[in-house]
């Protein structure tokens, strides 16, 4: 995929950073050491962590230089490194790893979520919160226009860019081995926004990318035209003129032996 956009991300900055504050609020790590933000964007969930822990070393790892350059900007004093989070693997154990809305795009949750509770430090929290939105109308209306047949052969299966979520058990199961406990919890945010345009203003920065990226110029334009009509019909205006974007989401907080 083409690289990823600081400042598209951005226009629903608070939204998508209140999933980060609530996974925060869960971690019981009091005085960390090095804490490590994996696929940071542009520094919005870092900067959280950065005033929860003033004294610990703060490294945000991304693979967006986009991303990474506005992190940087913003917080200075911390450190960014670029790096595939699929394959990452820490310099040092860390005492938190922070996963905000990065890790479904990764398949093998089944070897990836081991792999990092065991490369924390003993005592260490791994802290994640995932997109759990694939069945809601604003990704099932990606998938009826990548049928249209003007681009069906090149985006008919974009969706499989994300990972299928696992179930509570399935994510308790692959990290109690490694933990002395485990917290897996699933929250529905509901936001209030401007009309169909703003959710698919939203998801342009994220959900929708692996269906527009293949597609010129034109062809983008047109696919959001018929994306954002679905939406109409799954999103009606309420009475003081918004729409409310039902947005799941699973949270896990895990404390390593």
């Amino acid at each position: 995929m083409e690289d990823w956009s600081a400042s598209t991300y951005l226009r629903f900055e608070n939204e998508r950073t209140r999933p980060a504050a609530d996974l925060l609020a869960r971690v019981p790590v009091e005085r960390p050491g090095l804490v490590v933000d994996l696929g940071c964007g542009p520094g919005n969930s870092t900067e959280l962590l950065a005033a929860r822990f003033p004294e610990a070393e703060i490294v945000g790892i991304d693979s967006s230089p986009d991303m990474l350059a506005a992190a940087a900007e913003r917080l200075p004093a911390a450190r960014f490194v670029e790096a595939d989070v699929a394959d990452w693997t820490p310099e040092a154990p860390p005492d938190l790893i922070f996963a905000n809305a990065v890790l479904q795009w990764l398949p093998d949750h089944e070897t990836l979520f081991p792999r990092l509770i065991r490369s924390l430090a003993p005592g260490g929290a791994l802290a994640i919160q995932m997109p759990d939105n694939l069945s809601e109308p604003s990704h099932v209306a990606m998938a009826e226009a990548a049928r249209d047949p003007a681009w069906a052969a090149r985006i008919a299966n974009a969706g499989g860019a994300r990972t299928r979520i696992l179930s509570a058990e399935g994510y308790h199961d692959l990290l109690a081995p490694d933990a002395a406990a485990v917290d897996v919890w699933r929250t529905t945010y509901v936001h209030p926004l401007d009309g169909a345009e703003a959710i698919a203003d939203w998801c342009r920065a994220t959900g929708l990318r692996p269906y527009l990226d293949p597609l010129d110029g034109e062809e983008r334009e047109r696919f959001l035209k018929i994306y954002t009509e679905r939406l109409r019909a799954f999103y009606p205006e309420r009475a003081n003129g918004k729409v409310l974007l039902r947005f799941p989401r699973v949270f896990i907080v895990a404390i390593r032996r």
